[in-house]
């Protein structure tokens, strides 16, 4: 009769299985919380205000533009040409508002915001006040077109003008944040009494909904849609907030 060996195999089986249920659970990572691409971060706002990257970049977009806008104006009689910038963190630097709103979790606060405006402290961003002087020496004209609001047009003016941003045209919102039709209106003519059809030869913003006809959705299709960038469009880098933020986060 053959030796019965299943009895030590299966008392070596149950063993490992006591052993396996005895141990410690593994340690598995937890999983992060969700992040909201609204949030936020206090690095964002260091980077913006004390990061060397932050004012090589800017210097180097501005001296892009002024090299680039030298050329394309080649031709044109004066005051019949211009650029159009945003204001908010393109000219102007409002890190000092944003550097308020990191205990809070970067929640926007429309009255806060609304007294930082009306201080009108804001100073000009590194490379702005150089390039808006070259286009006014060329012969171009200055069109600031921002979304903050019409009723703080003025002291946005006071503002730019403080900042050393000479600004010929400064265009805020009324109706819709699209700028678009501000964009139409200073070609157009219609922008302002007595203020010429332009022909735009750069935009400058830190936002894509600065340049015309442009949306989040650019990011979707291939780099042929950026080939402007670079020539006349001239993009500035804005990691506190922007139209980015309602891209899924991946």
């Amino acid at each position: 009769m053959k030796p019965n060996n299943r009895a030590p195999r299966l008392i070596l089986a149950l063993s490992a299985v006591v052993a396996l249920a005895c141990a410690p659970a593994p340690r598995v990572a937890a999983t992060p919380a969700a992040v909201t691409s609204t949030q936020l971060s206090a690095n964002d706002v260091k980077w913006s205000r004390t990061s060397a990257e932050h004012r090589a970049i800017f210097i180097e977009t501005y001296q892009a533009a002024a090299e680039r806008v030298a050329t394309l104006s080649a031709g044109h009689q004066p005051a019949t040409w211009g650029v159009i910038l945003d204001a908010d963190e393109t000219v102007l630097d409002n890190s000092e508002y944003e550097l308020g709103r990191v205990p809070f979790g970067g929640s926007f606060d429309a009255p806060a915001w609304t007294r930082w405006v009306m201080e009108g402290r804001a100073p000009a961003l590194p490379g702005a006040v150089a390039f808006t002087s070259r286009v006014r020496e060329l012969g171009g004209k200055v069109v600031i077109v921002t979304n903050r609001d019409d009723a703080e047009c003025p002291i946005t003016r006071s503002n730019l003008d403080r900042a050393a941003i000479r600004a010929d045209l400064v265009l805020c919102k009324t109706t819709t944040d699209d700028k678009n039709p501000r964009f139409d209106a200073v070609q157009n003519g219609s922008a302002a009494p007595h203020f010429p059809a332009l022909a735009i030869l750069e935009w400058i913003g830190d936002n894509i909904q600065d340049f015309p006809h442009l949306k989040q959705s650019i990011r979707d299709g291939s780099d042929d849609g950026f080939s402007r960038f670079g020539d006349s469009y001239f993009a500035l880098p804005n990691p506190m907030y922007g139209s980015w933020q309602s891209n899924p986060f991946m």
